[in-house]
């Protein structure tokens, strides 16, 4: 008996309910090719693959791929939106101060939402969100040799 075959992007863009085209499969397996991209390298990949694509274009598919939950978008304050393919879990980012690099970083505490708030006020939380705020390994080299 042989393994079943994962999903193909295909397979997941018809079952998340939309329309299968070239310009959004393409940018589907961009994104999760890469490691916290913004539109723009998006875009860039994108077009090296299928063609032209407006830039109105990959706004609306890449927010109907995050409203279906296939990507996922992250927005850091002082950056532009960055797009993941890692979905489903609770993972949270470390975010360098001086390059922008964005890196993954697991669960802080075991299951979600990770972390329980002092006072939920009532809401049914169900994410939380985290972003560890400091220097990347590169930027913390570079800063002690140049001190």
């Amino acid at each position: 008996m042989t393994a079943p075959q994962p999903p193909t992007v295909a397979d997941e863009l018809r079952g998340a309910g939309l329309r299968l085209t070239a310009a959004r499969a393409a940018l589907l397996e961009t994104v999760r090719e890469g490691d916290h991209l913004d539109v723009d390298t998006i875009a860039s990949r994108v077009r090296e693959r299928v063609g032209h694509i407006s830039v109105q274009a990959m706004y609306e598919a890449l927010h109907a791929l995050t409203a279906a939950g296939l990507v996922r978008r992250l927005d850091l304050p002082g950056s532009p939106a960055r797009f993941e393919g890692r979905v489903g879990d609770n993972h949270h980012h470390l975010a360098c101060r001086s390059c922008g690099v964005v890196a993954d970083v697991d669960c802080a505490v075991g299951h979600a939402p990770c972390l329980t708030a002092s006072d939920d006020r009532g809401f049914a939380v169900g994410e939380t969100e985290v972003i560890y705020w400091g220097q990347c390994p590169s930027c913390s080299t570079a800063g002690s040799a140049a001190a």
